[in-house]
């Protein structure tokens, strides 16, 4: 293959740092001859010009003569050129109009010098005498009149080779500074990533069509010219895009969408072309574009939006870059985005990118597999269940579990641990979900309250059907919060029905249940569950259609897609009070039901909130305990939800 005989680097490199230094033109030759006379010009003005100029007079009769009368005053030799004073100013007709008092002469080599030197002393004429050589060493006359110059001229040769090395800094706007992978024997491959099977299936076909592309071409297949990965942070999207390049062979060229916009308008469209036009020489090879929703979203719709912005300019470059493409240049597009939903509709139609891949949150097993990649350069000692981790790790994603095995490592080192233990993985697990400990003192008043807090969440837990199991209750401070209750299902759950979102909703209002039937009234601690209350209240009532009043509507955006801004005026303003009064009533109903199976069971909820004192962290099996019942069975049937704290 073409990328196998190109020389290969372990380090990613810039493209513009292979640039050669650029030559001087017949342009800048002139500037620079220019810049000599220039600077000869203005030093010749300001050191070699005297105040008052002298006049070349005859050395007979006029000298002599000026000697003869006693109007000389001073005279100042240098071999045969004689330079004087006047004693009074004289004219002379065939010099300037102007009198003067500053003459000069030569005197001629048969003059008779002894007669001349008794002239001068009978007339009292002062004789200064200098030597022939020049006083000034002529590099020091030649840095004075040309120095400034060729400075000038050297720093601006040194810019402009510092501008071309650097792959044209200030000089060069418009290039294209990509990060360039090229296929090593450390290169990333499909070994290096686990748990998104489906994924790797879908690139395959754009794997084998860069390593054998007349296998397609013979049959009259065209290769996607782009692939689209899509899917939430962390998930694997770019070290996938590497593996693909790590599997082909070939050159990979990764810029973030952001480094194409500048506040220079034309700049974003002319680095665009650039980076295609590096692909195609590279050619069989592999862009990638990360975060392309920041200049990829659907033209027109934002505030600011308009036919000469930037961002608009350079998208249209991208999609004429993707359809100039030629089926044998051999470069494909590859890009990732969080939010699939905000691309302009013209990225995504056929013949730009073909094919949009998914990466979802792997499942048990692919959670299992991610933390065995992730820890074959971790020492484990014989305890460490890797099964048993990614059971409890529901809801983590790809990036979530490599912080997770590198926080353990961690742990162990600080430990002095020569193998990382079950133990290691388990207070990293809960130092990542919970936060780290705080190191404050609680008065007797605080500790109880909170520790009945987190009893009503954990009791409400345990007596709800639909509820997920609580796995763990603790009122140690943690970073944002006084306690926690940890709560978790058995098993992936792809999908909830309505019991299970109101057992949830009754869940996080127990917290303040359980301070208004102990205590008799509210405090600021239940601030994070009214959040989760009312945001998942308010999903169940807009989006997901469980609201008799509302109906089997869609009325909420999805969060954080921007239709809340210019999608208000779809929702009218009585129906917006009616979601409004319809969340409301559904919070309060799920309160009420928490205060009445707290009120009913008052034992149970002293007895956790004692052990909780005691303890400050019960498990599973000593929080089941403390209440008098019995742990909840596995439900592997059960469909998942992220382990969620409910933190107060």
């Amino acid at each position: 293959m073409r990328g196998q005989d190109r020389p290969v680097s372990d380090k990613p490199t810039r493209t513009g740092d292979r640039q050669k230094p650029r030559r001087l033109d017949r342009r800048s030759v002139a500037v620079f001859l220019g810049l000599l006379l220039l600077n000869y010009l203005i030093v010749s003005q300001l050191f070699g010009t005297a105040e008052n100029p002298r006049v070349t007079i005859p050395y007979q009769p006029t000298f002599l003569g000026q000697v003869a009368d006693g109007n000389v005053a001073t005279i100042t030799a240098k071999g045969a050129t004689i330079d004087g004073t006047f004693e009074k100013a004289v004219r002379y007709p065939d010099a300037e109009a102007t009198a003067t008092t500053d003459f000069s002469t030569e005197v001629p080599e048969f003059a008779d010098s002894a007669e001349l030197d008794r002239l001068l002393r009978e007339n009292g004429v002062e004789v200064i005498a200098k030597p022939t050589t020049s006083e000034t060493p002529l590099w020091q006359t030649f840095l004075m009149y040309f120095g400034p110059t060729l400075l000038f001229f050297g720093l601006w040769i040194w810019l402009m080779r510092r501008a071309g090395a650097a792959g044209g800094g200030m000089f060069s706007f418009g290039r294209a500074k990509p990060t360039q992978y090229e296929p090593t024997k450390e290169r990333v491959s499909f070994d290096d990533i686990a748990g998104i099977d489906e994924a790797e299936q879908e690139l395959a076909e754009v794997v084998e069509f860069l390593r054998d592309p007349t296998k397609y071409r013979k049959l009259g297949a065209r290769i996607p010219r782009g692939v689209l990965l899509s899917g939430l942070p962390g998930t694997g999207k770019t070290l996938l895009a590497r593996a693909v390049a790590g599997e082909a062979g070939v050159p990979f060229f990764s810029m973030s969408a952001s480094e194409f916009v500048e506040m220079i308008v034309g700049v974003g469209a002319s680095r665009v072309r650039d980076l295609f036009d590096q692909a195609k020489k590279a050619a069989p090879s592999i862009v990638f574009v990360d975060e392309i929703d920041a200049i990829g979203r659907s033209r027109g719709s934002g505030v600011f939006s308009g036919a000469n912005d930037e961002r608009e300019q350079t998208l249209n470059q991208i999609l004429t870059e993707m359809d100039g493409f030629d089926a044998s240049t051999g470069v494909i597009v590859l890009a990732a985005t969080n939010r699939p939903d905000v691309l302009d509709p013209a990225l995504l139609r056929p013949g730009r990118f073909d094919r949009r891949v998914t990466i979802n949150p792997p499942d048990k097993g692919g959670r299992e597999h991610i933390l065995r990649v992730h820890t074959r350069s971790i020492p484990l000692a014989p305890d460490v269940d890797l099964d048993a981790l990614a059971a409890t790790t529901v809801g983590m994603v790809g990036a979530d579990l490599a912080n997770l095995a590198n926080e353990a490592a961690l742990l162990a080192a600080r430990r002095e641990h020569e193998l990382v233990h079950m133990d290691d993985f388990s207070d990293a697990l809960e130092r990542i979900l919970l936060g780290a400990e705080r190191k404050i003192m609680l008065t007797g008043a605080d500790r109880r309250r909170t520790a009945y807090h987190e009893a009503g969440h954990a009791l409400v837990g345990m007596l709800t059907r639909g509820a997920d199991p609580v796995r763990k209750i603790s009122i140690i401070p943690r970073t944002t919060s006084l306690g926690v209750t940890v709560s978790a299902p058995e098993s992936d759950r792809l999908n909830y029905d309505k019991r299970r979102l109101l057992a949830r909703l009754e869940v996080a209002t127990a917290g303040r249940a359980a301070e208004e039937v102990v205590f008799g009234d509210e405090t600021t601690g239940a601030e994070n569950d009214i959040r989760q209350a009312t945001q998942l209240a308010r999903s169940m009532v807009g989006r997901f259609g469980m609201s008799d009043e509302i109906g089997f509507v869609s009325v909420l955006p999805q969060d954080g897609d921007g239709w809340a801004m210019n999608g208000a005026a779809q929702v009218s303003e009585r129906t917006r009070q009616r979601i409004d009064d319809e969340v409301k009533r559904v919070v309060e109903e799920a309160h009420a039901e928490a205060t009445r199976l707290l009120t009913e069971n008052r034992s149970p909820l002293d007895a956790i909130a004692e052990a909780l004192l005691r303890e400050e962290t019960l498990d599973q099996p000593q929080a089941y305990a403390a209440a008098g019942l019995a742990p909840p069975p596995e439900d592997e049937s059960a469909p998942v939800a992220a382990a969620l704290p409910v933190p107060r």
